[in-house]
């Protein structure tokens, strides 16, 4: 019965080893794509990463991927393509028709040239926008049998936009592949003369503040500071999204958070800091597919910079700051595109107000979570002829070296559980053999 018993005990912790080396989770790679810096040794390219680089808020997309393929038109057919040049697009406009270029997973040439007969409908960054119609927001690629040519055009039928992939311009395997494509690609039912033909809002901002009541600071802030007019001049093509804090809001600050004292251009930036540059009515802010959102101040200061966390929040929509969490409490005007919200608290950005989490000043209220917003993450061969830059351009400088150091603590970690479940084995087999070691001492004497 002891053997039976130490033989499974020792089954256990067998099974217990393999099932730690073997399931143990590996850990999760989140790499910031710098693709402008990537494309910039790239001359033929130029054109192209210049739209790249003027659209901040698509180089904040690219660095929470992981796995990218991006399409990218050269100079000769870019000059070529109209749908640019003839329209005077809106910078949010720009922005979306160049996340219809991203492509939402790794593919290798390989992978293009297993491509079925009847094509692969693949998701882009423009779909995670929520702006596009059904899945016109996706992609279909398709493969000729006969030529081999790859092509890539919107799923909506009859179509007019569609493209020819040309070739492999860079890969880095499994994180991002680069091809160039002889057109450039327009999402179905994108109007481009959208910014053109429709008649201005004419929608007084300062005004309907003043008309919803009990938000005279805000409107007296946004007139001073001269920001409103260009709210009010980005209502074309996307739209605008405002969220401005009640005067309450503004009456809770406590004494070390002084807004009067600023600057001119910090308390602009905090003013642009309180507004996206889409278009969001509030069902949408509600089933928001990104939660982490660039703001006007995003394109005004670089990047990955001020950004706000929309999230659903006991039934509300809440926003983080990363040391404010503000909740909306009503809709002050919706009129396609702008979409004016009021907040309970002003939205003060981490990087002008620190880590530490603001509190509400009046006593008995409640305090704020100071909680970061968390880090959001979705979810190569190489070129014939192209020789690109070395892998590091892909990443920050350190990012290689937190993935290294990620990546030894997993590997520690299981080799110390290995080695627990090693000596484990070992005192047990040790037990279990004892008995049978007398056994035999007590047969020879």
């Amino acid at each position: 019965m002891a053997a039976i018993k130490s033989s499974s005990i020792s089954h256990f912790i067998l099974t217990t080893f393999f099932y730690f080396l073997i399931l143990s989770p590996p850990p999760i790679l989140v790499l910031g794509l710098n693709i402008t810096t990537l494309l910039s040794s790239f001359p033929e390219l130029s054109d192209f990463n210049s739209l790249l680089s003027s659209t901040t808020s698509v180089a904040t997309d690219l660095t929470q991927r992981s796995s990218v393929t991006l399409l990218v038109v050269p100079n000769s057919f870019l000059s070529t393509s109209d749908d640019l040049t003839r329209h005077r697009l809106s910078p949010s406009s720009l922005a979306d028709v160049l996340r219809y270029h991203v492509l939402l997973e790794f593919m290798s040439w390989s992978d293009l040239r297993s491509i079925p007969a009847s094509g692969k409908l693949v998701t882009t960054l423009f779909q995670t926008t929520g702006r596009a119609t059904d899945n016109f927001g996706s992609v279909n690629i398709t493969r000729d049998p006969t030529t081999g040519l790859v092509s890539i055009r919107s799923p909506a039928p009859y179509s007019p936009s569609n493209a020819t992939v040309l070739s492999l311009i860079k890969t880095l395997p499994y994180n991002v592949s680069i091809f160039s494509v002889n057109s450039l690609l327009i999402p179905y039912g994108f109007d481009l003369m959208a910014s053109e033909t429709r008649p201005p809002l004419g929608l007084n901002i300062t005004k309907a503040l003043i008309d919803g009541h009990n938000f005279n600071v805000a409107a007296s802030m946004l007139a001073a500071s001269g920001v409103v007019q260009e709210f009010e001049a980005d209502e074309g093509g996307a739209g605008i999204t405002l969220f401005i804090p009640t005067d309450s809001a503004f009456a809770d600050l406590p004494g070390t958070v002084s807004l009067q004292s600023l600057p001119a251009d910090k308390k602009a930036v905090i003013l642009k800091f309180h507004v996206l540059h889409s278009y969001y009515p509030l069902g949408s802010l509600q089933s928001i597919v990104n939660p982490l959102q660039p703001t006007l101040a995003t394109e005004a200061m670089g990047a990955g910079s001020f950004t706000l966390n929309i999230s659903r929040v006991n039934g509300s929509v809440g926003i983080n700051t990363g040391i404010v969490q503000a909740e909306v409490t009503q809709t002050v005007s919706d009129q396609n595109p702008v979409a004016i919200f009021g907040v309970s608290e002003v939205l003060l950005p981490i990087e002008y107000f620190g880590k530490n989490p603001v509190l509400r000043s009046k006593p008995g209220g409640p305090a704020v979570s100071g909680a970061p917003p968390p880090e959001i993450s979705d979810s190569p061969e190489s070129s014939p002829g192209l020789n690109g830059p070395s892998s590091h351009l892909l990443s920050p400088p350190g990012s290689h070296e937190e993935i290294r150091s990620g990546a030894a603590i997993h590997v520690s970690q299981s080799i110390a559980i290995a080695l627990c479940c090693i000596a484990l084995y070992l005192m047990v087999r040790k037990h279990n053999l004892a008995p049978q070691m007398d056994g035999l001492d007590s047969e020879k004497l």
